[in-house]
C-alpha cells in the first residue's frame, strides 16, 4: 500500500497485568506498522503501569497517559479516543490477542465506509480456544441502516476501525449505554459500515469482562431491574432519535413514543407490532428463526405493570 495512513489505537488499561503483555506483543507484531498506541491507564493498582513503561521504552509509537482517579470503563475509553491524533482510529482491549493481519485487512477494506469491524474467536482465561466465534451468536451487518443497532449489536469495540468523524459525532458517550453500540449506530447514521468475516482477534472471556456475550455470568434479574431496563431502553431510543436525522428517524421516533406508552401500562401491542413489522432491520442481527423473533417482539410489548 502506497502512503499507508497512520492508525491511532486506543487502549484502556485497568489492573490488566495478567494478560497485558500478550496484547501488547500482538499489537507490536502487526504487519501494518503505521500506527500509534494511545494508552490511558485508569488508576491501576497492580503491575500494569510498570509493564506499560517497559514497552513504551522499547517502542516510540506507544504514548502513555495516567488517570489520577478511576474514571470507569466508558469514560476512560472516551478519554483515550479523544487523545487519538489520526483520522483512522482502532480500539484495543487489554486482555485480547490480535492476529498479525488485523489492521492490514481492516485498512484495506475501509475505503469510503465510516467503520469496519470483524469476527472474533472466543478464548478462555488461559488462552485456549472455546471453539466459538461471535458470528456463531450474532448475524453480522453491512450497510447504512442505523436502526439495525437499536436493540442489538454485533460490533464489538475491540473489532472497530473507524474514521474520526464517527468519534466526533459520538462524543460524549451517553452514560449507562455500551459505547461500541453507540459508535456503530452513529457510523451507520453518517455512512456505511462493513466487516471482515475472519476472526482477527482472540477475544478472551474471564470473570472481569465488561461484556458477557456468551452469557457466562447470567443471573436472575429483580423486578426493579426489569423495570429499569424498560426505562433505559426508552432513554436509548430517545437519544438515537435525537442523534439520527435521516430516513430512520421516523421509525425511531415511533418506537420511542410507543415505548413510553408501554412503560406506563401493562401491555402495548403497538410497540410489539412495530418491532415485528420492521423485523428485517430491527432484528436482523438476531441469529434466530422467525418464531423466536416473533416472541422477542412480543416480549418487548410488556410494560412496567406486567413486570411488577
Amino acid at each position: 500500500m502506497e502512503n499507508p495512513p497512520l492508525i491511532s489505537i486506543a487502549l484502556c488499561t485497568y489492573n490488566g497485568s495478567a494478560f497485558l503483555r500478550e496484547q501488547l506483543d500482538s499489537v507490536i507484531a502487526q504487519r501494518y506498522t503505521q500506527w500509534e498506541l494511545v494508552v490511558v491507564d485508569d488508576f491501576s493498582t497492580d503491575a500494569t503501569r510498570s509493564i506499560l513503561e517497559e514497552y513504551a521504552e522499547r517502542d516510540v509509537r506507544i504514548r502513555l497517559h495516567y488517570n489520577e482517579q478511576n474514571l470507569g470503563y466508558n469514560k476512560n475509553f472516551e478519554k483515550a479516543l479523544g487523545l487519538c491524533r489520526s483520522e483512522l482510529i482502532a480500539i484495543c482491549d487489554q486482555d485480547d490477542i490480535w492476529q498479525r493481519e488485523k489492521l492490514e485487512k481492516q485498512v484495506r477494506l475501509i475505503g469510503d465506509h465510516t467503520l469496519v469491524y470483524h469476527d472474533s474467536e472466543f478464548i478462555d482465561a488461559g488462552g485456549r480456544s472455546m471453539n466459538r466465534r461471535i458470528s456463531d451468536k450474532l448475524s453480522f451487518y453491512r450497510g447504512n441502516a442505523p436502526e439495525v443497532f437499536l436493540f442489538l449489536n454485533c460490533v464489538s469495540g475491540h473489532s472497530i476501525l473507524m474514521k474520526k468523524q464517527v468519534l466526533q459525532k459520538s462524543l460524549p458517550f451517553p452514560e449507562r449505554f455500551h459505547y461500541d453500540q453507540w459508535l456503530a449506530f452513529n457510523a451507520a447514521c453518517l455512512g456505511s459500515i462493513d466487516f471482515v468475516p475472519e476472526a482477527l482477534v482472540q477475544y478472551r472471556q474471564h470473570s472481569s469482562n465488561n461484556t458477557d456475550i456468551l452469557a457466562l455470568k447470567t443471573v436472575a434479574r429483580s423486578t426493579d431491574q426489569k423495570v429499569l431496563e424498560l426505562e433505559r431502553e426508552s432513554e436509548w431510543l430517545r437519544l438515537c432519535a435525537q442523534q439520527c436525522t435521516g430516513k430512520a428517524q421516523g421509525l425511531i421516533d415511533a418506537l420511542y413514543n410507543q415505548s413510553i406508552r408501554r412503560n406506563d401500562g401493562f401491555f402495548n401491542a403497538k410497540f410489539g407490532i412495530l418491532v415485528w413489522k420492521h423485523r428485517d432491520t430491527l432484528l436482523r442481527i438476531l441469529k434466530k428463526p422467525d418464531t423466536s423473533k416473533f416472541f422477542y417482539a412480543l416480549r418487548k410489548a410488556w410494560g412496567v405493570k406486567a413486570k411488577k
